[in-house]
């Protein structure tokens, strides 16, 4: 009697674990961490780099280059292309638009 209780009380402590595992994931979004000194990269063949930067040729690499406008949001998409999309992707509580129920 006291192996089955025992066993019991494990697979309920097991599943207990299990859920609330999969609550956490649905919790609030975490800002990325970009660093000044640091550039990012998404080559031609898809991958994604990060490259150390130093200041001796920063002129150049501002040359042609556009800030991002606030409230843009980055996504790959199914066929695994970088995109990105201006405009509303949060809803008036703060949930994200296009997530999961």
């Amino acid at each position: 009697m006291t192996r089955s209780l025992t066993k019991t009380l494990l697979i309920a402590a097991a599943l207990t674990a299990l859920t609330t595992a999969a609550f956490a994931q649905t919790a609030a979004p975490t800002p990325w961490v970009l660093s000044p000194d640091m550039g990012y990269g998404y080559d031609k063949e898809g991958k994604t780099f990060s490259y150390k930067m130093g200041t001796n040729n920063a002129g150049l690499l501002l040359k042609g280059a556009k800030k991002v406008p606030k409230g843009t949001l980055f996504f790959i998409g199914q066929n695994g292309q970088l995109y990105m999309r201006t405009g509303p992707y949060l809803e008036g509580d703060g949930k994200f638009l296009f997530g999961a129920n």
